[in-house]
């Protein structure tokens, strides 16, 4: 087992470096035991660490801000500031008058925190978002794809500090109890626990916020409300449709996934890769695994996510649609181990459903054949970062 003190490089690294050279703040934001405070720690040690979840640093933090934020001139890294944010606003007026101090920021609310950001640091803040690792992160062996799909990409369990079988039952204990309540007060933490194994079943789906507040008995108002605090602590993204009107993105139904797929078999009440390997959710929770990538490789550039979909009124889809540099990166994502010839059938057609360019069209899937040269690009999952490459 690895030990305690074993540090995994992550990819944003450069990208934090760069930007503290030009922000006097820098916030990090992302789910709980993502590696914020880790990362933030590895690279700028030189900075004092106060962490807001500790009540008697935040009693200070909250009674008297000033002497709190000034107790190193060079600045300090504060986690969880979201907790107290009051000392965003006075950051402000330190930084206005001090740009050569470094606020170094993390938190797991990204309603709270951003808002707070919005209003109080508008172009003096560096927002950046860190998502459980990449596939390319990891430093050990390539798993079997069960076994990476049920163990997930959570730091803890990539450097064998813990087990799926233990970490997700407790994480989603932890957010039940603490974000959960901080942000919408519910009681009847079982209803909402429901509510997340619903959305867990639809993972790769339209979402119908209707159908999902039928099934417990709450009205659409309050399932949008639910599903927002899911996105804000990180728990699932929205993919949204693709389309060259981009206004017409924001109005047509999204699809749902989840930020980690370990997190996401979990809920589904799934014990085991053994056990994964015959479930009927194994195809969407392996697309939910590549979607992720995608974005992971966008906000490790600190890039918009401009991860979408393809899905047109006569049902011609496309499972990923990556945009970068105004083309297109079409992805086929396949759970199987045989590449068959029409795994590709509608990567071919898609040029009639777009006019945008089209840079790789690409089947990922979990075989062992591969092919980087031709038209159709063939990948086996562990080597999607090819796509970044050229």
């Amino acid at each position: 087992m690895a030990t305690s003190t074993l540090y995994i490089e992550r990819q944003m690294e450069s990208l934090l470096k760069e930007a503290a050279q030009y922000f006097s703040v820098i916030s990090v934001t992302g789910p709980r035991q993502s590696g914020k405070s880790t990362l933030l720690k590895h690279l700028f040690p030189e900075y004092r660490q106060y962490s807001m979840k500790d009540l008697h640093v935040r009693a200070f933090a909250e009674q008297d801000p000033v002497a709190f934020l000034n107790q190193h001139p060079e600045g300090m890294f504060i986690d969880e500031v979201q907790k107290v944010p009051i000392l965003l606003d006075y950051i402000q007026g330190i930084v206005d008058n001090h740009p050569e101090r470094r606020f170094f920021l993390t938190g797991s609310s990204n309603l709270e925190l951003l808002k707070g950001l919005t209003e109080s640091l508008p172009g003096r803040a560096g927002v950046y978002e860190l998502l459980p690792m990449s596939l390319e992160e990891q430093i050990a062996a390539p798993k079997a794809p069960n076994e990476q799909m049920y163990d997930g990409l959570y730091p803890a369990v990539c450097a064998g500090k813990n087990i799926a079988r233990l970490f997700y039952p407790s994480y989603v204990k932890t957010y039940l109890e603490k974000d959960v309540h901080d942000l919408l007060k519910i009681k009847d933490q079982m209803q909402f626990m429901k509510f997340m194994k619903l959305c867990a079943a639809r993972i790769g789906s339209l979402f119908n916020a209707t159908e999902i507040g039928n099934e417990i008995g709450v009205d659409k108002k309050t399932v949008s409300h639910w599903l927002s605090v899911l996105q804000a602590s990180y728990l699932i993204t929205l993919l949204p449709p693709y389309y060259e009107n981009i206004s017409k993105r924001v109005v047509k139904t999204p699809k749902i996934y989840f930020n980690d797929p370990g997190l996401a078999c979990y809920l589904l009440d799934i014990e085991s890769p053994q056990q994964l390997a015959l479930d009927k959710m194994r195809g969407a929770i392996f697309e939910n695994m590549i979607v992720m990538e995608c974005l992971k490789h966008r906000f490790n550039q600190g890039k918009e996510g401009n991860v979408f979909f393809y899905r047109d009124s006569n049902q011609n889809e496309v499972d990923i649609l990556l945009k970068e540099e105004g083309k297109l990166v079409a992805i086929e994502v396949k759970s199987a181990m045989t590449y068959q010839p029409d795994f590709d059938k509608n990567l071919r057609k898609l040029n009639e459903w777009t006019s945008t360019p089209i840079k790789h069209r690409v089947v990922v899937y979990t075989g062992d054949f591969e092919n980087s040269a031709g038209d159709i690009w063939v990948l086996n999952y562990n080597h999607v970062s090819k796509l970044w490459e050229k």
